[in-house]
């Protein structure tokens, strides 16, 4: 059974500061961008020079998102600890460009799992356990002991103001600002607009009303639009839910997510929000941060890049994938242009993976489950007898040596064991560990590990050093009992960890072909780029330009 990491408790940590709490709630729907909310505010409070963190809350009774949909709930990012976490965090770690552990991940699973083990075990004797106060002061002493040594947490609830899933969880941040008065809540709502052109403000009044009906009272409320405010709609905001004017602010539509932190810049939101606790604000350096959002935004050069996965439909399924992207082409000066192309179209007819001659490099992402596989595999040929720069991710590495163990190699019928377990050539195999696992959650080879790279090959190149980390999330494995036979035929074997392959290269002359076990899209920042979408987006530049 998974083992739920506690935070220290903060009681105990007496030599360290008092830290401040900014609770980011959402109002009258999901998917506002709560999590593009927080992490705009930990940036800015972070270039303060203050010690941020953040913190995110999700309803859901699952201990981790490992076992989830991505067509239900988006990406499953990976943390180097290995906690599978809401895709929110890769959010976190890209605008602070710091990483995150498992205890900033909270979740209801985790929550009752940790109150019943209590239970059980005797904590509560002669105590009926409640709501209130027993899950509501477990949760104050996690957000505490998150902030130890921190000057100011960010803690995003997840789900919106009036799901009864997150209810308790706002009920424990009320408490928590009746106990240390050092809590500052932020509303994210939506104000839509009619089509005679009127932007309609009742919503976002009856929704601060439910709020502060469970004694929370908003001090700050940015509003989700198609554009900025009329002073006239912010100026009724102000009055019906009982805060300033100047508390009101704009988060319209942006061509950028990096932008927002510019935009609540230009707004002098970090002045108002250091006021209310009590700090003041010193001068922002936001140059670099400006220089590399104005590149996003007007770059000189564009390739096109397609993205054969199968789970194309739901962009937000490869959200990490996506920003890799922009950090690279930031880096590069380079507009990435993703097109999404679902890999079972090319199952049924193969001779239509010609249209990816049109592009100037295709990726082939993780995933689990055989649906769309054969079309991968078919798209690897295609990419590779025609020289098209290619990088495949996880599973997109696995099946790049599996359509080269049968197309190359010769081993016809040569697959993986989770797709085929009767195949003649399992060139991809479960991991041995592996082997004697029963559960679902949290079992798989997971989170940050050391791999070794061998000099003179692309991997090198682009990394610049021998020995790297990257996050991983799989159960299978290139075949050790097959590697004399890949290699003899000329595939490279460019980075190992222990005995597991963790990446191979094409040789000339297939041109640029480069698959990794490992996720590097997890660690991929806008001020540190990940080294392999670096390189694979100059590969696309130097064919474009051909």
């Amino acid at each position: 059974m998974q083992t739920i990491e506690h935070p220290k408790d903060a009681k105990a940590i007496t030599h360290l500061r008092d830290s401040k709490y900014i609770v980011v709630l959402g109002s009258l729907m999901s998917g506002l961008g709560k999590g593009i909310v927080t992490a705009s505010v930990a940036r800015l409070l972070n270039d303060q020079g203050l010690k941020v963190t953040a913190i995110k809350f999700d309803g859901y009774l699952n201990i981790d998102c490992g076992t989830m949909n991505p067509y239900r709930h988006g990406e499953v990012f990976v943390l180097d600890d290995g906690t599978e976490c809401d895709m929110d965090f890769g959010t976190y770690e890209r605008f602070l460009n710091q990483g995150m552990s498992g205890t900033n991940s909270i979740t209801g699973g985790k929550l009752f799992k940790l109150i019943i083990e209590k239970e059980r075990t005797g904590k509560f004797l002669g105590r009926d356990v409640q709501f209130i106060p027993h899950l509501t002061d477990e949760i104050k002493s996690w957000v505490k002991g998150v902030g130890a040594g921190k000057d100011v947490v960010l803690v995003e609830v997840g789900g919106t103001v009036g799901d009864l899933e997150n209810g308790y969880f706002i009920e424990a941040m009320r408490q928590l600002s009746s106990e240390t008065r050092e809590v500052t809540f932020i509303q994210l709502t939506y104000v839509p607009m009619i089509s005679t052109g009127e932007y309609k403000t009742k919503p976002t009044q009856h929704a601060t009303r439910l709020l502060q009906s469970m004694g929370v009272q908003p001090q700050i409320i940015l509003v989700r639009a198609d554009g900025c405010l009329p002073k006239d709609s912010k100026e009724k905001i102000s009055q019906f839910c009982n805060i300033p004017l100047e508390a009101v602010y704009d988060d319209p539509d942006i061509e950028s997510i990096y932008e927002l932190p510019l935009m609540l810049e230009k707004q002098d939101f970090t002045a108002y929000l250091m006021k209310l606790m009590g700090m003041k604000k010193d001068g922002l350096n936001l140059v670099q941060w400006k220089s590399l959002v104005e590149k996003i935004k007007n770059p000189r050069h564009a390739v096109k890049i397609g993205i054969v996965g199968k789970y194309t439909k739901l962009h937000d399924a490869y959200v990490s994938i996506r920003e890799a992207f922009i950090h690279a082409g930031a880096a590069l000066d380079t507009k990435v242009e993703i097109e999404w192309i679902e890999s079972e179209g090319f199952e049924n007819d193969p001779e239509s993976v010609s249209v990816l001659k049109d592009y100037d490099g295709i990726l082939v992402p993780g995933g689990f489950g055989s649906r769309g596989i054969e079309g991968k595999i078919n798209a690897i040929k295609y990419v590779r007898e025609n020289k098209i720069p290619y990088f495949g991710i996880c599973l997109g590495m696995q099946m790049m040596v599996v359509e080269y163990a049968r197309n190359v190699c010769g081993l016809k019928g040569a697959n993986s064991t989770e797709f085929d377990e009767n195949t003649k050539s399992p060139v991809i195999d479960l991991l041995p560990e592996q082997r004697a696992i029963k559960d679902k959650g949290a079992t798989m080879r997971l989170g940050a590990w050391k791999c070794e790279l061998a000099k003179g090959t692309r991997a090198f190149e682009a990394y610049g050093k021998q020995s790297i980390e990257e996050r991983h999330r799989h159960r299978y494995e290139v075949n050790n009992d097959y590697l004399e036979t890949l290699e003899k035929s000329g595939i490279v074997l460019s980075g190992r960890s222990g005995h597991i392959v963790e990446m191979v290269e094409w040789k000339e002359p297939h041109g640029f072909g480069i698959g990794l076990q490992a996720h590097p899209e997890y660690k991929s920042r806008l001020e540190e780029p990940a080294p392999l979408f670096v390189a694979f987006v100059k590969a696309a530049l130097e064919r474009k330009k051909k």
